[in-house]
């Protein structure tokens, strides 16, 4: 059995890397021939045609709803530049606004990632150019100074780099364990920053699971429960689908916790209804599923659809061949599943994956606390703590794969990194600005 390096090797192995990987070579965005809509309209074009101008509308509102939406764009030319090497699990699309709030099974309210539709190993700064590109992006709605973007994207790095020193200092277990509780975490935050995380708490609270059903149901004259369909945002799912559904859900029960296995067995499911939501989602194919027991209560379930990383697929990543074999006998909601459950501190115990005829599909709870923060209408000492959470929470995640002592040794205290990922960051929200005015002008209606 081979012999695992100790912490100070694998650091010493980061820094020996800097001479074959400058940090400085990270500042550069790759010259390629580049095809942003086209990229766009191969996504497109498979999903619902019938949901795509609805995607269009909603990445057409603002530079950062469609930055939101372009994960694939970002991928794409990420891989046309230098990179680490070091490869991590990765969330694949770590921009500010997926991060948030969610319950934990303990019904405690924690802090951490909360998409995981493309993730896939990768080279862990491309998470961190993300998340410090929609630093920028989120900066510039919010009509902050270019002087304090500039802090705030710095901040963000050096926080990153703080958070996985510190993480050496634990075992792997402890890092395992580690997670932002939301409230333990407020005491920490200057005034003002306690107000809006505050605010967000109470809202996320509200959020339940009990709150989306009696929003999103009503009870018929026969006295049978149902979905309350709002076109195009809520509508009936097909017949063809509705008469396959058995076997998708008997496959989701088993994909699950043998806890949850059990637990649905006190539920049936009783209706089924398509949901839009996202952004850069919108087109993907997402059901709600209506389930109750034999005393009215009701709890709704929410299937995704997950198509191939963008990491993998334009970020030209190799995966391992264990992810591959996974996929292959499970499906890409098994990748999704898997990846979330390695990212996130605490997960959805509900948490399961299957394979439709139409599509590979995961699922969650709906509404479970879920909460965030408008990175555009916070003031900059509360944006500042936010991007930090954001960093840290980052951090955390890449902690728990074994290259997190090769990174520490590569990025080092974050001085010279930050200024080439703020470099690279701040050329790619002018390049992902042009390429909104591109994609705005296109979509005009004739």
């Amino acid at each position: 059995m081979p012999e695992i390096p100790s912490i100070e090797e694998q650091v010493d192995a980061g820094r020996r890397r800097r001479k074959e990987v400058p940090r400085s070579s990270l500042a550069e965005i790759g010259a390629h021939e580049r095809d942003p809509l086209g990229i766009l309209d191969e996504q497109n074009a498979t999903r619902i045609q019938s949901l795509i101008p609805l995607r269009i509308e909603r990445m057409s509102q603002s530079p950062f709803a469609f930055y939101r939406g372009t994960a694939a764009l970002m991928a794409d030319d990420l891989a046309a530049g230098a990179h680490s090497g070091i490869l991590v699990a990765s969330c694949g699309d770590a921009h500010v606004s997926n991060f948030g709030f969610y319950a934990s099974p303990q019904r405690t309210l924690v802090f951490d990632l909360n998409d995981f539709d493309e993730a896939a190993w990768a080279p862990w700064e491309w998470d961190l150019k993300r998340l410090v590109t929609s630093v920028i992006i989120g900066g510039r709605a919010g009509n902050r100074s270019d002087a304090f973007i500039r802090k705030a994207a710095l901040h963000t790095v050096e926080t990153y780099c703080w958070t996985l020193r510190r993480a050496l200092d634990l075992t792997p277990t402890e890092r395992y364990f580690t997670h932002l509780d939301a409230d333990a975490g407020v005491h920490l935050l200057d005034k003002r920053s306690r107000k809006t995380v505050k605010r967000a708490i109470k809202q996320a609270r509200r959020r339940t699971g009990e709150r989306a059903v009696s929003k999103l149901t009503r009870v018929d004259e026969n006295g049978e429960l149902h979905f309350v369909f709002e076109p195009p945002r809520m509508t009936p799912i097909e017949e063809a689908d509705k008469a396959g559904s058995e076997t998708y859900l008997d496959q989701y029960v088993r994909s699950a916790s043998p806890d949850i296995w059990l637990l649905m067995r006190h539920y049936e499911p009783v209706d089924f209804a398509r949901r839009v939501v996202g952004v850069g989602s919108v087109g993907t194919r997402c059901t709600l599923t209506l389930w109750r027991d034999g005393d009215d209560h009701a709890l709704i379930l929410q299937s995704k659809e997950a198509n191939r990383s963008v990491l993998e697929q334009y970020g030209k990543i190799a995966q391992p061949p264990q992810l591959g074999q996974m996929v292959a006998e499970h499906g890409e909601g098994c990748r999704v599943v898997s990846l979330q459950r390695i990212l996130q501190a605490v997960s959805d115990p509900f948490l399961g994956y299957l394979r439709a005829a139409k599509a590979d599909l995961y699922v969650r709870q709906f509404h479970d606390m879920k909460g965030s923060i408008e990175v555009e209408d916070i003031d900059n000492d509360s944006f500042l703590s936010y991007v930090a959470a954001c960093a840290g929470v980052l951090a955390r995640a890449h902690s728990q794969s074994p290259a997190v002592a090769e990174i520490v040794g590569y990025a080092g205290r974050g001085e010279v990194l930050g200024e080439a990922i703020l470099a690279w960051s701040t050329a790619y929200a002018d390049l992902s600005a042009r390429d909104f005015e591109a994609f705005v002008a296109a979509n005009k209606p004739a």
